[in-house]
């Protein structure tokens, strides 16, 4: 069956888009552009078959050479969608044993990983206030501590935002994390309900203690919070993440700091001489390990020890000259 064969049953399908689903000349082309692209890998088969002999092996071949030629996952994927919808209206009108594209799904995409700050500059954030600002107010304290913290401990910022001065359960209400001052560690509430404890260094500890001393002066009517905005509220992902931005310029960082920057940095840090990913994956709270790896793209064969040997920011009490 020629090319020339299939290609009325394309052109039908393009008018029932138009006709009966409505859609706007914009996509119809689109569609048009894709679904030719099928025609054309179609007329590469021995024996040039019609579109209902296409079988989910040889659609699996499309997407292969399509992305052996450099196309995107995104790209591949909009195209299966495509041919999809058309195999399903092509079933509605020949005899086809099953849609060919069902079950085919296009590579996975190359996240982006988020970009590690170097250690200097990372402790250069969470060390500095911000100039011009009065290092000791209630405002610069607070940040102090929540950025150390985030560095220290490598928590997500919602994670830090829910953080409560202590355990509390009143009620209906429960905390989803708190700080145990004396046993140096964090616990916090993290996706899927999971519960983790995380190392916090001394450096982070000082910071907390010093906004712990002022942080009374903010408090109105929820006492729980452990991190307050100005007006005495519980400190939003939001402005905790603007305040650490603005904090970050003024001191002159090129990059664009926001707390993921800080938690991919404490991963990437304690790998660096650690190479211990599974307490890492413990400490970030990933439930896969994959996700350790891809967060911080580093190479696991030459790394080699853990936390308070590795982190920049984790040296115990006594420690410091």
């Amino acid at each position: 069956m020629s090319a020339e064969t299939n290609r009325p049953r394309i052109t039908s399908y393009l008018d029932s888009l138009t006709t009966q689903r409505k859609l706007s000349p914009h996509t119809v082309i689109s569609y048009r552009r894709d679904l030719l692209e099928l025609l054309a890998l179609v007329a590469t088969l021995p024996g040039n078959p019609g579109f209902a002999s296409v079988t989910h092996f040889h659609v699996r071949k499309f997407a292969a050479q399509l992305h052996g030629k450099g196309l995107n996952a995104r790209s591949i994927a909009r195209k299966l969608s495509a041919w999809r919808g058309f195999f399903d209206w092509l079933s509605e009108h020949e005899a086809m044993a099953a849609n060919p594209v069902e079950g085919v799904k296009a590579p996975k995409r190359n996240k982006p990983l988020p970009k590690a700050l170097s250690a200097d500059d990372a402790v250069h954030v969470v060390a500095e206030s911000s100039p011009g600002r009065d290092a000791g107010s209630a405002s610069q304290l607070c940040n102090r501590a929540m950025f150390e913290l985030l560095y220290s401990s490598g928590l997500r910022v919602s994670e830090l935002a829910a953080l409560d001065v202590r355990y509390v359960r009143e009620g209906n209400y429960e905390s989803a994390g708190w700080v145990h001052l004396d046993e140096h560690e964090v616990e916090v509430t993290g996706k899927g309900s999971k519960r983790r404890k995380v190392p916090v260094g001394q450096p982070a500890m000082r910071a907390l203690a010093a906004w712990l001393t002022v942080r009374g002066t903010l408090v109105k009517a929820d006492p729980h919070p452990l991190f307050l905005s100005e007006r005495g509220t519980r400190m939003s992902p939001r402005v905790l993440q603007m305040r650490l931005k603005v904090h970050a310029q003024a001191l002159g960082i090129p990059a664009n700091v926001h707390p993921h920057v800080l938690r991919h940095s404490f991963a990437s840090h304690v790998l660096q001489s650690s190479g211990d990913l599974r307490a890492v994956q413990e400490m970030l709270g990933h439930a896969s390990i994959a996700a350790t790896q891809v967060y911080t793209s580093l190479d696991f064969q030459r790394l080699a020890q853990v936390y308070d040997a590795a982190h920049p920011r984790a040296k115990k009490a006594g420690s410091e000259k």
